[in-house]
């Protein structure tokens, strides 16, 4: 069971707050019925919410899944006041496919990824789902290709597979490293993070002495980012996820 307010903001109508007041201004049916208390909960599995004036589907028929090949220079974030957001590329002009598709609904990234790197993003309007991505019990992994300026030594594939320091008293785990080759110049890392503290990779190989050069997201559990071209964006299943 999920208090009502919650699972209103997790469809995308509006916050939390908001979705009190349109409770309260008996403005939400559960099952075709007004409440107005503050304090219901919903079974997400069995019923259906319907907010008056705005759309009478239920919750299960508006959730949306999104993927996004972000570019750097982007912030994860629901709003810009702090750079440009990865909703300002969800528009019609930036669907991956010929067939242009407008999305209708509200969503918001699952997770982070820093301004400066690059690759999959997904964004959704299921609480649940992001929930599930997101929280470190679940240990979903994250695919990255990482891109340094030297070789990657035994000694420090060692350490960073073992888990180690990071400074300021933090601690991450290890991370899995799927390959790590020279391209030309450059020297690839394929790696996978079970956790996702904030610029853990970064971090971690910085700590070592490396300087990443490129950092690009290829795979969120199921969901892998393909051939999709930076910047644009399309609708994908839920069961390609998870």
């Amino acid at each position: 069971m999920e208090r009502l307010n919650k699972h209103i903001a997790s469809l995308g109508i509006c916050s939390r707050r908001n979705a009190d007041e349109l409770i309260a201004n008996k403005k939400v049916k559960i099952n075709g019925k007004i409440v107005d208390d503050l304090s219901t909960k919903v079974d997400p599995d069995n019923d259906i919410v319907e907010v008056i004036g705005h759309d009478k589907k239920s919750i299960k028929e508006k959730l949306v899944y999104i993927l996004l090949n972000k570019p750097t220079d982007y912030i994860c974030s629901n709003t810009d006041s702090q750079g440009s957001s990865v909703l300002e590329l969800l528009t019609e002009d930036n669907y991956s496919a010929r067939a242009k598709r407008k999305l209708m609904q509200r969503v918001y990234p699952v997770g982070r990824l820093d301004k400066d790197s690059e690759g999959l993003v997904l964004l959704t309007n299921d609480g649940e789902l992001a929930n599930r991505l997101t929280h470190p019990r679940f240990k979903h992994g994250k695919e990255y290709e990482v891109i340094i300026d030297q070789r990657l030594t035994p000694q420090a594939r060692e350490i960073l597979t073992s888990g180690m320091h990071i400074g300021h008293n933090e601690t991450v785990g290890g991370i899995e490293i799927l390959e790590a080759k020279q391209r030309g110049r450059r020297f690839v890392i394929t790696v996978i993070l079970r956790e996702g503290k904030n610029r853990q990779i970064r971090k971690m190989f910085g700590q070592l002495g490396y300087r990443i050069t490129s950092l690009r997201r290829t795979r969120i559990a199921k969901a892998k980012l393909g051939v999709l071209p930076i910047g644009q964006w399309k609708f994908i299943e839920k069961d390609r996820i998870v």
